[in-house]
């Protein structure tokens, strides 16, 4: 099995300049993709914010972060998530995290194809842990 599990940080229109200078401290190699780049931009002033990004230490540590569209709430202090993540070969366990995790708690996004191809949700546990579920979708 091959899940893996990481802090994930929200930001409110700075997450680009957070995760570059988390990438001057820890290395490794950053991936950003904007809003626009998926045409997932509801407000076409948030076009250039960061959707996902994600950097990957020689390490092993993984860090990932992304912009709250004004949208949606943002409250600075509680802005981190738990990213589980997984390849399609563990669907089955990684759907029966997200089964356990959602008991007690609130999907506030199921777990559904996404726009980039995977099986994503969010949910907030029974304990008010705030979730993002990613399943890879089937290998090209």
């Amino acid at each position: 099995m091959t899940v893996t599990l990481n802090p994930y940080l929200s930001f409110r229109d700075n997450a680009r300049e957070a995760i570059t200078f988390y990438k001057s401290v820890f290395g490794g190699e950053l991936v950003i993709s904007t809003f626009d780049d998926f045409h997932a931009s509801q407000d076409a002033s948030e076009a250039d914010l960061v959707m996902h990004s994600a950097l990957t230490t020689d390490t092993g540590l993984t860090l990932m972060a992304s912009d709250t569209p004004q949208r949606l709430p943002y409250n600075p202090g509680n802005n981190i998530s738990i990213s589980l993540s997984g390849p399609k070969s563990d669907e089955p366990a990684m759907r029966g995290y997200w089964e356990k995790l959602i008991e007690g708690g609130t999907v506030t996004m199921p777990l559904e194809t996404a726009i980039w191809g995977d099986s994503f949700g969010m949910c907030v546990d029974k304990f008010g842990i705030p979730w993002l579920v990613n399943i890879a979708g089937a290998p090209a």
